[in-house]
């Protein structure tokens, strides 16, 4: 339709123009001794309209003859960032894909563009991770170590990839260095607690846990389970002597002191280092707040001496225990070893016949027939010891 429009009007022109030009009669000179021209004004018309026509196009190709270089330029530019862009959306796709080789190679394309050559580095130096290629990961991150607008992005990679070749230390470096730009999101304090847990640093793996878990951004089951392994690493090592464990027992927060996994480890600490007060109350504090079977194995152990007050104490809680809990083995067997070491010896024989009864687990049942032997042993009943300690010798073997 504009088509059609244009053509009307240019034929209505050129009817306008035919017509004018027939009823004019003018001339044109152009003198200049001793030459003389004469021409129509129509002809005049007409060759002016062509040369303002030739001189324009001639500027426009002088014009465009002098951007061509500029234009080139910016074509090539153009054409760069269309390949470095593409070789970045490769080089993504290809990482997500799991084809490491082919996004190391679509880094190298999309760092050949500046703008795009940070970016390209952290995919090209997860990909050579990926491939066990330690020295070619590296030259990546070193190209950016400079770039402080990937300062965040390079030490987060850097956690993420030293965490998963279990090199703590290196790992802890580059959280460090992240801290102390005043970074401390989420991300970097997850990987920061698998970095401390591979190092071992239990006291600051609690630390993260307990930040972590205000932030709701660990599992309950996972958290109870890394409480669990740090508190059993802190309080269970070898190389605690009875001060080092009473320091590590005070560094406990009052809030974890009674929960069963922690007070469990802490009285057999204490129990394996003759300290059976400590553990003791350890043990009786916890069961107040929840009753766990393993608190009472580590109260059975924290036994006081014959005769004292202490294991008198100790007879009378479990007995008001046992009336709540009448079918519990452990508690049954803790009660009978008590008794046993006090020498109420028809108390012990009933409590670990009930153990005997009640029990499916083959330590217990072992421990139990070993009580009942020396009981028998000290009665001087040769006959039921020697069968007790047959049936626990069988209950070893099986």
């Amino acid at each position: 339709m504009r088509l059609l429009l244009w053509l009307v009007v240019l034929m209505a022109a050129a009817i306008g123009v035919a017509v004018t030009a027939r009823f004019n009669p003018g001339n044109v000179v152009f003198f200049y001794p001793p030459h003389r021209i004469d021409m129509s004004l129509n002809l005049f018309v007409v060759l002016t309209v062509l040369l303002f026509l030739l001189l324009y196009w001639l500027v426009r190709a002088i014009r465009a003859t002098l951007a061509m270089p500029e234009r080139v330029a910016a074509y090539r530019q153009r054409k760069r960032e269309r390949e470095g862009n593409k070789g970045l959306r490769d080089a993504l796709k290809a990482l997500f894909e799991g084809r490491f080789g082919h996004a190391e190679k679509a880094a190298m394309r999309a760092a050949e563009l500046p703008e795009n050559a940070g970016l390209a580095a952290l995919i090209g130096a997860r990909a050579a991770h990926r491939m066990r290629e330690p020295a070619r990961r590296d030259a990546w991150l070193a190209g950016i170590v400079h770039d402080n607008s990937l300062k965040t992005a390079r030490l987060m990679t850097v956690t993420e990839l030293r965490v998963d070749e279990h090199q703590p230390e290196a790992a802890l470096e580059a959280v460090s260095e992240l801290n102390a730009s005043g970074q401390r999101h989420i991300h970097a304090l997850q990987w920061s607690l698998k970095a401390n847990q591979q190092a071992r640093n239990w006291p600051e793996v609690l630390r993260l846990v307990r930040i972590l878990d205000k932030r709701k951004a660990l599992h309950p089951a996972l958290s109870s389970r890394l409480r669990e392994m740090a508190y059993e690493a802190l309080l269970s090592e070898n190389t605690h002597d009875a001060e080092s464990i009473q320091r590590a027992w005070a560094s406990v927060p009052p809030e974890d002191r009674t929960k069963p996994y922690v007070a469990q480890q802490a009285a057999s600490a204490f129990n394996a280092r003759g300290m059976h007060d400590e553990a003791r109350a350890i043990a009786e504090e916890a069961l107040k707040a929840g009753w766990d079977d393993r608190l009472v194995r580590a109260y059975r152990e924290s036994a006081g001496p014959t005769g004292s007050t202490t294991l008198l104490a100790q007879i009378e809680n479990c007995e008001a225990w046992i009336r709540e809990r009448p079918n519990d083995p452990e508690l049954a067997l803790t009660l009978g070893s008590l008794c046993l070491r006090q020498k109420l010896w028809g108390k012990a024989q009933r409590y670990l016949e009930q153990a005997l009864s009640d029990v499916t687990d083959p330590d217990m049942v072992q421990e139990a027939h070993l009580k009942l032997a020396q009981m028998h042993e000290a009665l001087g009943q040769d006959a039921e010891a020697a069968a007790h300690y047959r049936q626990c010798a069988l209950a070893t073997i099986l």
